[in-house]
Parts: structure tokens; C-alpha cells; sequence
């Protein structure tokens, strides 16, 4: 690996591990929270900050994708985690709930940015077959630093704070790195003579992804996208809980959530190799249907713990690497001037899907229906997921997209 491909690799796989650090981070410290009355939180002030901090990612990530096609990668994701670890810093000092929120909500903009901005830069220092397996090696880092979060949160104990002043400092930390290691990845933008005015490079808008020749890839590409990340939210949410609507020990349902996410890793070191080999919509397409079966079969109340536990294992493996494949469409289907567009606003639709999936869940739940029927929701979204890669015109050839003409590259 090239000294700058392995930068590159590095610093855009710890942006991510901060999504799922801040994820989890908020999940864990909720409690404590509550059970505090910190500011006087309620549960209905806990569930409306962590929503709108959603509604921060996915405006983030929307918007973010236009900034970096027009003055590159890599100022706006030193940006974006300059405005996330402020923010994160920030939030244990607020007094009040609507300041809590509005916290949140700013760091949300920052770290919804980071992932489609990493995701493109990942994919612009691959090989031209290998954009699938960079787009899963990246989202490794969710879980990575998920699983930070949750090792941080038991040594912290009722100091919560320390999860967000440590999430904080250490984005700060590694802003001057980025500054110093981290190069431009944007072709049009890093062959631009020193001084040159920004507007040479071309300006792209999201409307243009919404016309011809585009728009089936984009509907395709946002469906899936939504459905993909639909189920990812609402498994890491309910899944605990469907098992114990099941009858699972509450702990031996905690262990299946664990027990998802190292399928999760699984799925995502081998998918990508796999995708780009076969053709990412191919496998794409395979992936969404075998997750389909394998959440149906979950509906099966089995007695043996070793069966349950690998059904669970292989449920992660492909589903949220079904998920992420959706990501490594984009480098290949898109010309490189509006890439960064394309894929923050797929990765801003499918944090829609974040957002409805623990919702739709959490209302099945309520309504005292949720096993075996929220197990069938998601095989149902798994299969609308597998319609909407279908959807997606077919490749001509493995090489990249150059021209508004060509879809090229995803078989």
C-alpha cells in the first residue's frame, strides 16, 4: 500500500469509528441521565435529543456532498470533525434540555458529513475493481468504535461525561494530523496549480442527480439505502427486545445484539472482496434476499442455543453488509464530479430509514405484536431493499463511470 493510500486508509476509517463511538455513547449515557434527572430530562426529552441528533446526521450528510465536489475532500471532512468534536465537548456542559438538543444537533451535522465524505475518499484511493471492499473496510470502523464506546461507558460508570470530553479531545487530536498526512484524494481539485480559484472546479447540485441519465441509479440507490439502514437502526435497537417478547433470557438477548455485531464485521471484511469480484449488484441483490430469510427464520422460536446464536451470527453477516454494499455503487455509477454528492445524499436518505426503523419497530412493540411480526417487518424491508438494487440499471463494463452517459462499473 502506497504511504498516502495507507493515510488515507487510516484517517478516514477513524472518522467513522467516531459515528459509531457517538452512537453508542449517547445510547449508554441516557440512563444515567434519566435515573439523574440531568437538566431535568424526561424520557420524552432523551428520545427528541437523540432523534433530532439523527436529524443532524442525515442533514449533515445531505448537504456535505455538493461542499466536497466543489472544493474537495479533504478541508470539509477536517471541517466536519472540527465541528463534531466541538460540539461533543460541549454537550455535558449544558444546563438545559433545549441546549442539550441543539448540541446535539450541531454535532449531528458534523459527524453525518464525516462518513459519505470518508466513504468518497476511500473509494477515490482504491483500485478501480476494489470501491465495494473499501466501502466495507470503512464501516468496520462503526462498530469499532461502538465497541469502544460500550468498554468506555462500563470503565466511566456514572461519570458519562468522560465519553463525550474524551470523544471531544480526541478529534481534536487528530485534526493537525489530518492537516499534515491526509491528501486530497478529489482528482479535479488536487491537479489545480497552487492559488488557483476554486471555481474551476465544476459546480454540481442535487437536482442534477434527479435527471436523466441518473435518476433510476439515484431512486435505486436511496431506496436501498433507506431500507438498508431501516434495518441496521431498528435490529441494533429492538433486537434485545423481540428476543424477550420470544421468551430469550433478557442477558442471552444482549449476548444475541453482540453476537450481531460480530457477524456485522464478518460480513463486512468478506462482502466487498466478494462484491467487487462478482459485481456489486449482483451480490447486493443475494445479500438483501438471504437477510430476508435468515430475519424470517428468526421468527422460528428454536430451542437450541448454538442454532439461534449462529442464525443471529449470519443475520449480521449479511444484513448490514447488504447495507454497506449500497455505499460501493457509488464511485462505481457515478462520474467523479459528483460523486461526493451522490454519496452524501444516499447516505443522507437512508438516515431517514435510522430514524423510521426504530420507530416502526418501537410501534409493533407497543401494540404487543412485535414477535413474530417485527422479525417479518424486516424481512419484508429486506426484500423491498433487494427490489431496489434490481431496480438499478444494469453495468456495460467494470470500469469507472467517466461520462453522464455511462453507469458503468457495478455488475
Amino acid at each position: 500500500m502506497q504511504p498516502n493510500r495507507a493515510w488515507i486508509v487510516a484517517l478516514c476509517w477513524l472518522t467513522v469509528v467516531f459515528e459509531g463511538f457517538d452512537i453508542v455513547a449517547l445510547g449508554a449515557s441516557i440512563p444515567t441521565l434519566l435515573n439523574t434527572a440531568h437538566a431535568g430530562m424526561t424520557a420524552l426529552d432523551a428520545t427528541f435529543i437523540a432523534t433530532l441528533s439523527l436529524v443532524g446526521v442525515g442533514l449533515g450528510a445531505a448537504l456535505i456532498g455538493p461542499i466536497s465536489d466543489r472544493f474537495g475532500r479533504r478541508v470539509p471532512l477536517m471541517a466536519c470533525v472540527l465541528v463534531f468534536s466541538v460540539f461533543t465537548f460541549l454537550f455535558p456542559l449544558m444546563p438545559t434540555v433545549a441546549l442539550l438538543a441543539l448540541v446535539r444537533f450541531a454535532a449531528g451535522l458534523g459527524l453525518g458529513a464525516c462518513m459519505p465524505v470518508s466513504l468518497t475518499m476511500m473509494q477515490e484511493a482504491a483500485p478501480s475493481s476494489g470501491k465495494a471492499h473499501s466501502s466495507t473496510l470503512t464501516m468496520t470502523g462503526y462498530h469499532a468504535g461502538a465497541v469502544t464506546a460500550a468498554l468506555v461507558a462500563l470503565l466511566a460508570g456514572a461519570h458519562w461525561q468522560w465519553l463525550f470530553y474524551g470523544g471531544g479531545i480526541l478529534g481534536l487530536i487528530m485534526i493537525p494530523i489530518m492537516w499534515a498526512k491526509l491528501p486530497e484524494t478529489h482528482r479535479t481539485v488536487a491537479a489545480k496549480p497552487a492559488g488557483a480559484a476554486p471555481s474551476a472546479a465544476p459546480v454540481v447540485r442535487g437536482r442534477d442527480l434527479l435527471r436523466k441519465p441518473y435518476l433510476p441509479v439515484t431512486l435505486g440507490l436511496w431506496v436501498a439505502a433507506f431500507m438498508g439502514l431501516l434495518l441496521v437502526y431498528g435490529l441494533n435497537t429492538w433486537l434485545p427486545k423481540l428476543m424477550g417478547e420470544a421468551g430469550y433470557n433478557v442477558s442471552d438477548s444482549l449476548v444475541m445484539l453482540l453476537i450481531l455485531n460480530v457477524g456485522a464485521i464478518a460480513g463486512l471484511l468478506v462482502g466487498g472482496r466478494v462484491a467487487d469480484r462478482v459485481g456489486v449488484k449482483k451480490i447486493a441483490t443475494i445479500w438483501f434476499l438471504i437477510a430476508a430469510v435468515m430475519l424470517a427464520t428468526l421468527s422460528i422460536r428454536m430451542e437450541s442455543q448454538l442454532v439461534l446464536n449462529v442464525a443471529v451470527l449470519f443475520t449480521g453477516v449479511f444484513v448490514f453488509s447488504a447495507q454497506v454494499l449500497v455505499y460501493g455503487f457509488v464511485g462505481y455509477l457515478y462520474p467523479s464530479n459528483v460523486v461526493g454528492t451522490g454519496m452524501g445524499l444516499v447516505a443522507g436518505v437512508g438516515r431517514l430509514g435510522a430514524i423510521v426503523g426504530p420507530m416502526a419497530t418501537g410501534a409493533l412493540v407497543s401494540a404487543g405484536i412485535a414477535y413474530p411480526w417485527g422479525f417479518y417487518f424486516f424481512s419484508i424491508v429486506a426484500v423491498l431493499g433487494a427490489l431496489a438494487v434490481m431496480m438499478i440499471p444494469q453495468a456495460r463494463s467494470r470500469k469507472q463511470a467517466t461520462a453522464p452517459a455511462r453507469t458503468s462499473g457495478a455488475q
